[in-house]
């Protein structure tokens, strides 16, 4: 009888990966208390990066508060903090394999030649292909679109919202990796940052869910890895909103950290602890032996912050 090894698992790498356009809120914490937790409970190692693709975004220092916040929560990442403005050079280089594989086309329209087009179930104006046609000229001022094929399909499964399917052409449309300003899209980064960074879990925010087919499609175009996906539900208010900058969700505060962590711990449905913790160390260390992903809800409301 022949022996077969069995293929080992690379070792857990997981991350947590806020946009500096403001300081981190309460339901920021949340989603980095799951990746978190998770990469504790296997043992993992955790990466800290700040999304800065979008620029335009970024608000002077929020990058150093955020920093500062984490810290204070007792956060602890691995290596050097990876900062995306700094990698541009690997995204042309992204974009130029594409290129070649001539999936991407040059698209003259701007956002308001497009409002009256439909949008799909996240809310995205679908492309309907307008551009396609168009020769092949890296000229300035126009975005690179990715060239869906009609039945383009991606299948995954979630590991808290189970199996997924996206008919990208269908649900989606040709989707922008570089805009026409020469910024590179949310997209195209994620996936050669978490490729290069060698992250094999990405846990994140459900408002994230629609987005991962385009991400797995493009590490299949570009030969990269498939991390797994563990999404967790984003925090809305009594009227369904999602807790964001945008509606001005209020900024974590600097002091009660364990008490906010906690309250954040059982968004997340998780065992309450049985003894008073003092530290957001004693936290982390309580996190590590009993997060449990069986128990994240589908849902979650905005809770009561008592202040003080």
């Amino acid at each position: 009888m022949t022996e077969t090894k069995a293929k080992k698992a690379k070792p857990y790498v997981g991350r947590f990966a806020p946009t500096p356009s403001g300081p981190l809120h309460f339901g920021s914490l949340v989603a980095a208390v799951a990746s978190y937790a998770d990469a504790l409970a296997n043992r993992g190692t955790w990466l800290l990066r700040l999304e800065d693709v979008d620029e335009h975004r970024t608000v002077r220092g929020a990058d150093q508060r955020i920093v500062e916040t984490l810290r204070g929560f007792g956060f602890v990442w691995a290596g050097e903090i990876v900062v995306q403005s700094l990698r541009k050079k690997m995204y042309r280089a992204a974009i130029e394999q594409l290129e070649n594989e001539a999936r991407l086309y040059v698209c003259k329209c701007s956002r308001k030649s497009l409002e009256e087009e439909p949008l799909n179930a996240t809310g995205e104006r679908l492309y309907p292909g307008r551009c396609r046609e168009r020769k092949f000229e890296d000229f300035g001022h126009v975005a690179l679109r990715f060239a869906l094929d009609e039945d383009e399909s991606i299948k995954w499964k979630d590991i808290h919202y189970g199996a997924q399917q996206q008919l990208l052409a269908q649900d989606i449309g040709d989707f922008v990796l570089r805009r026409s300003d020469g910024l590179f899209t949310y997209q195209l980064a994620v996936v050669v940052d978490d490729a290069e960074q060698g992250v094999t879990r990405v846990v994140r925010g459900a408002d994230l869910l629609s987005s991962t087919a385009r991400q797995i499609l493009l590490q299949q175009e570009l030969g990269l890895p498939t991390p797994e996906y563990l999404h967790v539900p984003v925090l809305v208010n009594g009227r369904g909103e999602k807790l964001s900058k945008s509606n001005l969700a209020a900024a974590l505060p600097s002091t009660r950290q364990v008490r906010t962590l906690t309250t954040a711990w059982g968004v997340l449905g998780q065992v309450a602890p049985k003894v008073k913790i003092e530290t957001p160390a004693a936290f982390w260390a309580f996190a590590t032996d009993t997060w449990d992903v069986k128990v994240i809800p589908k849902t979650m409301t905005v809770p009561y912050l008592a202040p003080g």
